[in-house]
């Protein structure tokens, strides 16, 4: 049977059991776990470094309220970068392209910051429907608007994690086809295909790492909107 390139997304099963479960665990396994030594190796302190810099720059736009959500922010960027990373790997399987896990994540997210803000302050998280100053005639109009803008907000969480991951892993899949088939035929543009595989792989591991911090960033503006 011939496989289409939209197969690379289909979620693998065994006995009937999806296996997207173990794609979402075992990638908390993969993280260095903190020993009793008085001097951490270099894999723990760069790991140490990169979530210490990834936590001032994220909340540096949040008020005090917000920074108790940085264990949460900094284990959801380090899983997101796991997951997409190890997509990359021959013959894994990339959860994130899935939309409905991406809003799975994004929808009770954005809900919870949409909950602290009308339990903290209603009256603060309710003007955000309504501009200050606006003329009479428009406040339905831009009441309407305002309200489709905030529904809208998991949705675009959710697809632009999966379009971004999609597109990318469809142009590798793409460009590898074609180094294969003219490596026989013209095997100096295959060389050259080669090399653009390369860079365009190099590009994706900037992605996954990107798109994982996007989607923490906007969580936390969204968050900041509503402290």
């Amino acid at each position: 049977m011939t496989l289409t390139f939209f197969d690379q997304f289909l979620s693998p099963t065994c006995l009937g059991i999806p296996l997207v479960l173990v794609a979402l665990t075992l990638p908390w396994l993969l993280f260095p776990t903190p020993t009793n030594r008085w001097l951490n190796g270099r894999l723990l302190a760069l790991q140490g470094w990169a979530i210490t810099r990834f936590t001032s720059q994220l909340l540096m736009p949040v008020n005090l309220g917000g920074h108790k959500w940085a264990t949460f922010f900094v284990s959801l960027m380090m899983f997101l970068i796991t997951l997409n990373m190890l997509g990359l790997l021959p013959y894994t399987f990339t959860p994130t392209t899935q939309l409905s896990l991406n809003l799975g994540l994004a929808v009770p997210l954005w809900l919870s910051t949409v909950i602290v803000g009308m339990r903290n302050q209603p009256t603060h998280a309710l003007g955000h429907l309504l501009p200050e100053g606006t003329p009479t005639l428009l406040i339905p109009i831009l009441i309407i608007i305002e309200t489709i803008s905030l529904f809208i907000r998991p949705l675009a969480l959710g697809v632009r994690l999966t379009a971004n991951l999609t597109a990318g892993h469809l142009l590798i899949q793409l460009i590898s086809t074609a180094v294969f088939v003219l490596l026989p035929l013209m095997p100096t543009v295959a060389i050259t295909t080669g090399i653009i595989l390369f860079m365009l792989t190099l590009l994706e591991v900037a992605v996954a790492m990107i798109q994982a911090y996007v989607f923490v960033l906007l969580l936390s503006l969204y968050l900041q909107e509503n402290i």
